[in-house]
């Protein structure tokens, strides 16, 4: 199995996340990955970088409290009202909702997201520390 660390102390927004997945899993790849989601579960599925063989994954993240409020409510909703800023790009109706969501605090937060994607593999254990 092998074993990857994404340290959360290092981790103030989305594009930290990213960054740190990029230097894990993209070290060996002339692309990086697009701050997305969908960038996220499709690197999880393997096929390139560092995930490109068949083995079972283990990732470990590192203060991982840190990164639940670094990706958490504030940047959850700077990140929804950035794509209500795209018009035509998003499905505005959905967004607004998941932002009054996320506002009243019933919503998931980016960190909740990203575990949910984790979790969609079963392949690649996350564990939290």
């Amino acid at each position: 199995m092998a074993d990857y660390v994404i340290d959360g102390a290092r981790i103030a927004g989305i594009p930290d996340l990213y960054a740190q997945l990029n230097s894990l899993f993209m070290a060996s790849e002339d692309w990086r990955l697009g701050a997305s989601l969908d960038a996220l579960d499709d690197l999880l599925y393997g096929g390139f970088g560092a995930l490109s063989g068949d083995e079972a994954v283990r990732v470990v993240w590192w203060d991982a409290a840190h990164s639940r409020d670094a990706l958490g409510q504030a940047e959850t909703e700077r990140w929804l009202r950035a794509k209500l800023a795209q018009p035509g790009t998003f499905d505005s109706a959905t967004i607004r909702r998941q932002l009054d969501e996320v506002l009243a605090g019933t919503g998931p937060t980016y960190f909740d997201l990203v575990l949910e994607v984790f979790a969609g593999h079963p392949d690649v254990r996350l564990e939290l520390r």
